[in-house]
């Protein structure tokens, strides 16, 4: 294995083991929306009965895609870089389709655009990473993700090295999807835990408005409220989100 492939190896490593800490951390992020509805019908019932005996019990809920959303708002830009390599791609199989190329073009080109499109995912999220670390908001998980940025950047140069070559011309075809497909099984690990950094600091967010504005419970849903009471249960995706936007 080359230098290169070392890093990229040693970056999918590091990251598979900053994901797996930081799911201990961080709630379900699936399967527990049939339980979310359950437990709101339950603490509306409890709810009913409090205040029927004078109490008051406050539930809210929130949206944690929606909120993550600002996170996708803040890399809009390099985001349509992505989109326009995709749309290329796309090109390129219509071409291959119509028979307008022959084989070993369509092959060339589509391994270059292939390269090119890693580039620009990396590059979205290498940016999400600098403004996290930029953030005094994330001084709890700024040691870590300067680990994960440390190797990201080596994982970056070996993916425009991919894109050099593919440019110039793939002389080993199996040698250079060995290292692509290395290098994209990093590039999953390193996305995997940022979204998780990014979503653990959404539910601390949620849990301070929670605390500030004195609910009892805030429940973590996924577009599953049929109805909702807007005097029994409160959304603070919203806020939750600005909050989280000013971060960035």
């Amino acid at each position: 294995m080359s230098r290169s492939g070392l890093y990229v190896a040693g970056l999918a490593l590091l990251l598979a083991v900053g994901a797996l800490v930081l799911q201990f951390v961080l709630p379900s992020a699936g399967g527990g929306d049939g339980a979310d509805v359950q437990a709101l019908e339950q603490r509306v019932e409890e709810l009913e009965g409090q205040q029927g005996s004078g109490g008051s019990f406050r539930v809210a809920y929130i949206d944690v895609e929606e909120a993550f959303s600002v996170f996708i708002e803040a890399t809009a830009e390099l985001r349509g870089r992505v989109n326009e390599t995709l749309q290329k791609i796309a090109d390129l199989q219509s071409e291959y389709q119509a028979s307008t190329i022959s084989k070993d073009e369509y092959q060339q080109r589509a391994g270059e655009l292939q390269a090119e499109l890693l580039d620009g995912q990396l590059a979205i999220d290498i940016s999400a990473l600098d403004r996290m670390i930029a953030s005094d908001d994330f001084a709890d998980l700024r040691s870590k993700l300067e680990e994960w940025k440390e190797m990201a950047q080596l994982l970056a140069n070996e993916v425009k090295n991919l894109v050099s070559i593919a440019r110039m011309g793939v002389v080993d075809p199996l040698e250079f999807q060995s290292r692509f497909d290395t290098a994209k099984n990093a590039f999953t690990q390193f996305d995997q835990g940022l979204t998780q950094a990014a979503t653990l600091k959404i539910v601390q967010v949620a849990q301070r408005v929670a605390i500030d504005k004195g609910y009892d419970m805030v429940l973590r849903v996924k577009n599953v409220l049929v109805y909702r009471d807007p005097e029994a249960l409160d959304d603070i995706t919203a806020e939750v989100k600005a909050v989280v936007g000013d971060f960035l």
